[in-house]
Parts: structure tokens; C-alpha cells; sequence
């Protein structure tokens, strides 16, 4: 079991990113943002400059936090497919030459209001593609890891099993992560839908979960129970997305996987709203990161 986390929410800077980990003890880096690029758009130079920072710290990139197939693609279009496809065969090299065997992907977009998210022909296109992203990752020794985020799978923990027995395809894995629950509504049954429950979501997925990203937060179901409410981030433990409750039972049940740090406290990568000043993003990164070792070892973890 390691530790690890998106070094990108303490600063776009590489080296900052370094930095934070190294700061923290941590030996791993999820890597989602590079100075406003990701693994897949980087230069040659730029990412030799990369491989050449990761060889001098001692630090290695765990995973590709990539925006494969994520909550921005729709679906139906197949220039979003082709982005996704040009992003994850661009990585794949990169991803070898770092020894990274894990890719964060999701299963697209959630489907607009209008439209059933059961809906039997949507879904035999969401599991077309992405059993061929998960195909190519297979001949290429990679884990395709999904996210419960704003997308298809994340819908439920119905639609997510619904995936994987649509995908069918042994390297595609999850990626449970702890706080998008908290915002985001149970669409199972009829609406007005609540909000999911992350224990109720870890609990009937668990057996397929092979990393964790830490979130937490606090939101508030919107009149109409279908606009997604706004969250409040929290530290881990703080917020409603039961990760004492599911970290002690990982670490009961033998996880040997990573806990990757994602905190929101300073940056979220989905809002366009103003961001936090550099030295507030670095040090709410570390400091989430040394909570979240307080809070393993309350749990039972001997580090």
C-alpha cells in the first residue's frame, strides 16, 4: 500500500510538484497537469525534462490521471471519441517508458436531462468505446482504471456494475473515488433522486476496486434534486464521503493499492472560478496529505 496524490493541486509547476511529494515522504506522483498540459500533449523536450526531474528526485508517476472518455465527451460524437483515442495511444509510450501501469479513464458524460441514463442504445455506445479503450490498454499492459466522477458510471453504483458487465473485459478496474458521491444524485428509481451515499457506492463495488482517490465534501441536494449542488471540500474524514468507514475497511479487508490525494481545497479542476494564490495551493496540499496519514493511522494502518 503507497501513498500518492495530483501533485498538480500544490502547483502547475513540475518541480513544485516534486517538491510537495517530497516534502510529504511520498515516493508517487498521480500526474494530471504538467504547466497546463498532461502526459499525452506534452513535447518531446518537455517530457524528457519530466523523465529527467523524476530521476533526480527519487519520484515516480503511479498513474495517468488522463481525461480519457471524461465527464467534457459526449458519447455520441465521434470527434470526443477520437480525442480520447488519440490521447491514450499519444500516452501509451510515455506511460511505458515511466513504468506506469495504470490509466484514470471514465465512461463519458452523464446524459443530458432529457434523455434516459438507462437508455439501452446509449449505453451499447458507451460500452462499445469503451471496451476498445480498455482493449487497447490491455495489449499494451495497462490497467484501465475507472472513475466514479460525472459520467455514466458515476450515475450509480448500478450503472457502474452495469458497465463492467457490459465492458467485460478483465483490465478494466476502478478507481473508487471517496467525495464524488457527495455531490453528485443516486439516479436509480424515479426522481426527485438524493444525493449517493459514498458507503452504499464503495460497498457494492468494492470487489473491483484496485485504487483510491481521497476526497471529501459537504453539498446540499438543489430544490429540483437534478442540478448538481455545489460542494463544499473538506479534509478527508470532514465532509460526508464515509472515508474512515471506507479506508478501515480496505485496510481490514489486505489493500495493497494507493490512496491518491485529490483535495479540492485550493483547485478544482472542473470550475472556472478564480483560483487560489501558490503558496495557499502548496500548502494545503501537504497539509491535506499529512491529515490523511493521521487519519490511516487512526484507522489501523502501521506506517
Amino acid at each position: 500500500m503507497f501513498l500518492t496524490g495530483f501533485a498538480d493541486e500544490a502547483g502547475a509547476d513540475f518541480a513544485v510538484q516534486i517538491k510537495a511529494t517530497k516534502e510529504l515522504g511520498w515516493k508517487y506522483i498521480e500526474t494530471r497537469n504538467i504547466n497546463g498540459k498532461n502526459l499525452a500533449t506534452l513535447t518531446d523536450a518537455e517530457f524528457d525534462k519530466v523523465c529527467e526531474q523524476l530521476d533526480e528526485a527519487g519520484v515516480q508517476i503511479n498513474c495517468f490521471g488522463s481525461g480519457i472518455a471524461n465527464w467534457g465527451k459526449n458519447p455520441r460524437k465521434d470527434a470526443d471519441f477520437e480525442a480520447s483515442l488519440k490521447e491514450l495511444n499519444d500516452a501509451l509510450p510515455r506511460m511505458k517508458k515511466l513504468g506506469i501501469k495504470l490509466v484514470r479513464g471514465m465512461s463519458f458524460a452523464s446524459p443530458p436531462a432529457d434523455e434516459a441514463p438507462d437508455s439501452p442504445e446509449l449505453e451499447k455506445i458507451i460500452f462499445k468505446k469503451v471496451r476498445q479503450l480498455v482493449e487497447i490498454c490491455a495489449d499494451n499492459g495497462i490497467i484501465y482504471g475507472h472513475e466514479n466522477c460525472m459520467n455514466y458510471g458515476g450515475l450509480s453504483y448500478v450503472h457502474t456494475l452495469r458497465l463492467l458487465e457490459g465492458v467485460n473485459h478483465d483490465n478494466l478496474k476502478l478507481i473508487f473515488d471517496t467525495g464524488n458521491p457527495c455531490f453528485n444524485y443516486r439516479w436509480i428509481g424515479q426522481p426527485p433522486f438524493p444525493l449517493q451515499s459514498s458507503w452504499e457506492f464503495y460497498r457494492n463495488v468494492r470487489e473491483h476496486v484496485v485504487y483510491v482517490h481521497i476526497k471529501d465534501g459537504i453539498a446540499l441536494p438543489g430544490e429540483d434534486c437534478m442540478k448538481r449542488p455545489e460542494c463544499k471540500f473538506t479534509y478527508a474524514g470532514f465532509g460526508n464521503g464515509d472515508v474512515r468507514a471506507i479506508v478501515t475497511d480496505l485496510l481490514e479487508n489486505g489493500y495493497d493499492g494507493g490512496f491518491s490525494m485529490e483535495p479540492h481545497l485550493a483547485v478544482v479542476f472542473h470550475d472556472d472560478k478564480p483560483q487560489a494564490e501558490s503558496d495557499v495551493r502548496y500548502q494545503n496540499y501537504v497539509s491535506y496529505g499529512r491529515k490523511f496519514e493521521a487519519l490511516l493511522r487512526d484507522c489501523g494502518w502501521k506506517f
